[in-house]
């Protein structure tokens, strides 16, 4: 086994799984591995070899600061490298970024901008255009710009194409890719057309995006909003060849999160959301096929930076992509109910530290005080605040002392406006059936319903 001596030369060389629990009709699918980079996805690729070109063109000098406007990955690949060099780190992020990405970009030593993601290009607010207007404002920086830089493409062309030719033996027939930059399906489509140019570069792009209609009937499609991060477009960025693509597939939020976690169950990988949607692309592809063909697909990221929402199933069912029974009653709208035992709770003889510890753990604002499944009261951060503050030797206190036991109980049958005036007064309706605890409704879990039964 190679001994490596910097983190930069574990870049690239990823393996590939062939897929054997998925209906891939006639089809060989195989899937590289770009999770298994050191920054956890394919953008270690375009990160390294963008700095480097940043250097050799003499834009950016030791101490300088890097800068790049990203939906999260293509910033930690760069931030990587630019700790690794010596470099500072500005990341502009949309605010739909997962928590755990701007998790490891800070732990990175960088420095983290987030921006509005429902606004377009032009817009002041828009994530490209703030990084482009901070490399003017911050001295000695250089904006990366994945979107135009040419050494985006020029790494998959002279890293990852060749790795897959090596890979498959040459025995590629098409390759699945998703459009963010642009960088790696050009690359691809370069590299493939000069060693066999008969491979068939494949699209898969998020529903609401504008490239699949521009690819399939040339025309931009509709252009609405996705929750998949890392690819899809409003815009075709200037490093995408649009006309190297052969076909273009619409994958929906609810297909490519469906795809990821049917990944991990079947198959036992952890792959991020984008990853999904190249998956549930290659699966259609391959089962339209008529004749057995090899078929390339990436895994761009890691599902470690998807956990509190893809494979959170409290996330995935607020979201409306999990279906929990529905009894037509108040009982719809509890986020956690009490029968699956999802409900995080205390019993009177807790002390205060354990409650105060449940509620970090789940990131929750308050805990019912149950006996069995009866409930007894309510504890919430000021009741912790009120009891602790000039005291702190309370925590070894039971919470039936200090626990609020004037409770807003509603029968599930009731009203749905019986809610309001409970919420409006900063309390949480307690849904309980002949004495039974069935859960808690909070503001949010009241705002998730409405949204989920509005019309568009």
């Amino acid at each position: 086994m190679d001994t490596y001596t910097s983190v930069i030369e574990m870049i690239g060389n990823t393996p590939m799984l062939e897929v054997s629990r998925f209906d891939t009709g006639p089809c060989r699918l195989l899937l590289k591995l770009e999770n298994q980079n050191p920054g956890g996805s394919i953008k270690d690729r375009i990160g390294l070899s963008m700095i480097e070109a940043a250097e050799r063109d003499g834009l950016i000098k030791p101490g300088g600061t890097v800068i790049e406007a990203t939906a999260g990955n293509t910033g930690l690949g760069l931030a990587l490298v630019a700790a690794q060099k010596g470099y500072k780190m500005v990341v502009v992020v949309p605010d739909k970024m997962s928590q755990e990405k701007i998790f490891h970009l800070n732990a990175l030593g960088a420095e983290v901008m987030m921006t509005r993601s429902d606004v377009t290009k032009g817009h002041p607010d828009y994530y490209q255009d703030v990084a482009e207007r901070l490399s003017g404002e911050i001295e000695n920086s250089c904006w990366v710009n994945q979107f135009a830089n040419p050494a985006n493409p020029r790494a998959h062309e002279e890293s990852t194409g060749p790795e897959i030719w090596a890979q498959t033996e040459g025995q590629i027939d098409a390759m699945v890719c998703g459009v963010g930059s642009g960088g790696t399906i050009t690359g691809l489509a370069r590299f493939f057309k000069g060693v066999k140019p008969s491979v068939e570069m494949i699209l898969a792009d998020p529903e609401g995006s504008i490239l699949a209609g521009l690819v399939n009937d040339g025309e931009a499609g509709a252009l609405g909003s996705w929750l998949v991060e890392g690819i899809g477009e409003d815009f075709v960025p200037p490093n995408c060849d649009i006309d190297l693509i052969a076909r273009a597939y619409t994958i929906s939020d609810q297909e490519s999160l469906a795809a990821a976690r049917t990944l991990l169950a079947e198959e036992g990988i952890l792959a991020g959301s984008s990853s999904g949607t190249l998956l549930a692309a290659a699966l259609r592809y391959c089962r339209e096929q008529t004749t057995a063909k090899t078929v390339v697909s990436l895994l761009p990221d890691s599902g470690n930076k998807y956990l509190s929402k893809m494979y959170n199933d409290y996330w995935m069912t607020d979201q409306g992509f999990m279906e929990r029974p529905q009894h037509g009653d108040l009982r719809d709208l509890i986020s956690r109910p009490f029968d699956d035992r999802a409900v995080v709770a205390a019993s009177p003889g807790d002390t205060l530290m354990s409650a105060y510890g449940r509620m970090r753990l789940a990131d929750v604002s308050q805990l019912p005080v149950l006996d069995g499944d009866r409930i007894l009261g309510i504890i919430d951060e000021s009741d912790l605040l009120l009891a602790l503050y000039q005291n702190p030797e309370h925590f070894d206190d039971p919470v039936s002392g200090y626990m609020a036991d004037r409770l807003e109980m509603l029968a599930p049958g009731e009203p749905l406006e019986n809610l309001l005036p409970i919420l409006r007064a900063d309390r949480v309706a307690i849904i309980v059936d002949a004495g039974h605890f069935l859960g808690l409704i909070t503001k949010i879990d009241l705002l998730n319903h409405l949204r989920r039964n509005a019309t568009v």
